[in-house]
């Protein structure tokens, strides 16, 4: 099939794209890097009236330094950060996730800020971002405004982002010397979306020892302290951890999740913990 008949603008600002999306009554839709929005029109999925097209906008591939952390504008690709060509305050964490989402093809023009807008619960991106804990910078008719990791979002497919905002950028703090890091996709085929993701971020210099269940029904499931899972392996811990995340035990679910979290933990102890 191919996409319903629509309108296109390609606006220079963020402002513009707000005044242009708010004359099409609701009927618009911002267009990002287009791989995930791109085939749902051309599936009538959604039938957008008017798509404003932000690649023009050069603001939203602005990344910068500011002190403990780093800003990624919402256009960054996923090559741009698999290739190293902007910063990464991870220490190779965001390159080595980025170098699994999809294909080449795919990474070449899907965006960071177009993910984490679509926000589907087994995409990389929003599953990460919840494990290094960022903020969400937002511009909207009435100005700038901060969005905290935990509020971002509310659901599969649902953000705190209203239609008529715009994801401008990440901010996200940067990860000492001193800090570990694993990420464990499980997916049957490469390129296709996980069924089950499982991160950590050990920094002591920063107090931060932080897991992840993710790729489940709904927002990412953030352990905010897993020190058991890290000193050790405290199975009654992570049976609790999986069962507050939404597993139901002896399901097929919770064993790929229960995997997920084990092999991550695992990862993470090795000397120069990190990849998988």
């Amino acid at each position: 099939m191919k996409a319903a008949r629509f309108d296109y603008v390609r606006p220079t600002d963020c402002r513009e794209a707000i005044a242009l999306y708010q004359q099409s009554a609701g009927m618009g839709k911002y267009l990002a890097g287009g791989q995930s929005l791109g085939p749902m029109m051309n599936l009538r999925l959604v039938q957008p009236e008017l798509l404003v097209d932000l690649g023009g906008i050069g603001a939203l591939l602005e990344c910068r330094v500011n002190g403990e952390f780093t800003v990624l504008g919402a256009l960054t690709t996923h090559a741009a950060i698999e290739d190293g060509l902007v910063p990464d305050p991870t220490r190779g964490m965001m390159p080595w996730v980025a170098s699994s989402i999809a294909y080449r093809a795919i990474r070449n023009r899907g965006t960071v800020g177009g993910s984490l807008a679509h926000a589907d619960s087994a995409a990389d991106w929003v599953n990460l971002m919840a494990a290094l804990d960022v903020q969400y910078l937002v511009e909207s008719p009435e100005g700038t405004r901060t969005i905290s990791q935990a509020d971002w979002m509310m659901g599969t497919f649902t953000t705190a982002l209203r239609e008529d905002e715009i994801l401008t950028g990440v901010r996200i703090p940067a990860l000492t010397v001193s800090a570990r890091w694993s990420y464990y996709k499980f997916n049957r085929k490469t390129g296709e979306f996980a069924e089950a993701i499982a991160a950590f971020v050990d920094d002591p210099e920063r107090h931060v020892r932080r897991g992840l269940i993710g790729a489940i029904d709904g927002s990412p499931y953030v352990i905010n302290d897993a020190t058991p899972l890290l000193d050790g392996w405290d199975e009654a811990f992570a049976h609790e951890q999986l069962i507050a995340a939404g597993m139901k035990p002896d399901t097929y679910e919770y064993r790929i999740h229960a995997v997920a979290l084990a092999r991550a933990a695992r990862t993470l102890t090795k000397p120069y913990g990190g990849k998988t």
